[in-house]
């Protein structure tokens, strides 16, 4: 519709007072300037300039434009300063991340990047792990925080601390306050009650499965979200028992609410193993760095909930 030189052009009209003195700055003719202008006009649909005075002035729809345009080119210079100014990450980073990773060190990871590089904006996804390593691999995200067993082909992988999980009721649940008090919980008492943990076609929901699937336990009655916050709330609220990450589900804000469950090792799950993931061949500076960073935070989260 137009161009930045357009503006340009008609700021320097303005400015100048006339279509000549302009013309002169850009080595044109005057008809060449007033030509360009009324193509402009044609284009946009509009009269810019009122030439019915001895000195040429902007209508009122004609400010209105340039006002409107000058913002547009302040804009442009502004992001060309940005995006072309040496050291630091800079533009529109693109993370993904798990929603253990939300409940654990996303916040302090994004002050600190943001911190180090100022000129960093940030574009957040969060998902399953499946989702992250499908979005990865289609360059739908720069970096993913997300499970091992979901990185896709070729992603350069950096690995964060294990995160153990644990077995939890209400904290108002009786029989779970005799649970953490006596004898460890066997499989078939798990087996009989309600379960809600990690949505299905996860490993530690495949996991769950396999421990249940035994032939002398009852048929389990096994519940999976995809959201954690909904797991612990249900868990809260006595809908069932669950399994969750320690790290999550001793924090100060569910400490009250639910209550860890003593089970036998044989119930146990394996500890969740989250990598930081990104295309090297796309993406190496900014994996870089924000694995750099994840491993600091991941560190400090650990120290501070131990």
């Amino acid at each position: 519709m137009f161009e930045l030189k357009d503006v340009e052009i008609l700021q320097d009209i303005v400015r100048a007072g006339g279509f000549r003195a302009a013309a002169a700055k850009y080595g044109l003719s005057q008809s060449a300037i007033s030509n360009r202008v009324l193509a402009l006009e044609k284009r946009l649909g509009i009269q810019l300039f009122d030439r019915g005075r001895r000195q040429v002035r902007l209508t009122p729809v004609g400010r209105r434009f340039l006002e409107e345009a000058q913002r547009l080119s302040a804009a442009r210079d502004r992001l060309i300063q940005e995006i072309t100014r040496p050291g630091g990450l800079s533009g529109t980073i693109r993370i993904g991340v798990a929603e253990t990773i939300v409940h654990t060190i996303l916040s302090e990871l994004l002050n600190q990047l943001k911190s180090a590089h100022q000129r960093v904006r940030f574009e957040l996804s969060v998902d399953t792990s499946r989702e992250l390593g499908l979005a990865l691999a289609d360059d739908g995200l720069d970096v993913a925080i997300m499970l091992r067993e979901s990185v896709p082909s070729g992603a350069a992988v950096v690995p964060l601390q294990r995160q153990p999980l644990g077995w939890y009721g209400a904290a108002s649940d009786k029989e779970g306050e005799d649970a953490e008090a006596g004898e460890p919980l066997t499989l078939t008492d798990l087996a009989r009650q309600t379960i809600v943990s990690f949505p299905k076609g996860t490993p530690p929901f495949r996991e769950l499965e396999g421990l249940l699937a035994a032939p002398d336990l009852p048929p389990p009655d096994l519940h999976g979200s995809a959201s954690l916050s909904t797991v612990l709330h249900l868990v809260a609220d006595g809908f069932g028992i669950g399994v969750l990450p320690v790290r999550i589900a001793e924090a100060d804000l569910f400490r009250s609410r639910i209550r860890p469950l003593k089970v036998v090792d044989g119930a146990r799950l394996s500890a969740l193993r989250f990598v930081v993931a990104y295309m090297p061949d796309r993406n190496r500076e900014v994996g870089e760095e924000v694995a750099a960073v994840a491993r600091a935070c991941d560190q400090n989260d650990l120290e501070r909930r131990s």
